[in-house]
């Protein structure tokens, strides 16, 4: 479930995956906010969440490597 402590820990490494996203769009990208377009935005938003996702939830978070 989403609050339980690993629940609660995933949506926390979704928001700063997603945030890191969209702050490495805005530093290594040559365009500036007002020229990206939504999806462009999203794009980087789902890329940084699932990182994220992926490093709370991958088998060797889990110690299940």
């Amino acid at each position: 479930g989403f609050f339980t402590p690993h629940g609660k820990k995933t949506m926390l490494y979704i928001v700063i995956g997603a945030v890191a996203g969209l702050l490495f769009l805005l530093f290594t990208g040559e365009k500036s906010v007002s020229e990206l377009t939504p999806g462009e935005l999203a794009q980087h938003l789902l890329i940084g969440g699932f990182f994220g996702f992926f490093i709370t939830n991958s088998p060797c978070a889990r110690n299940k490597c």
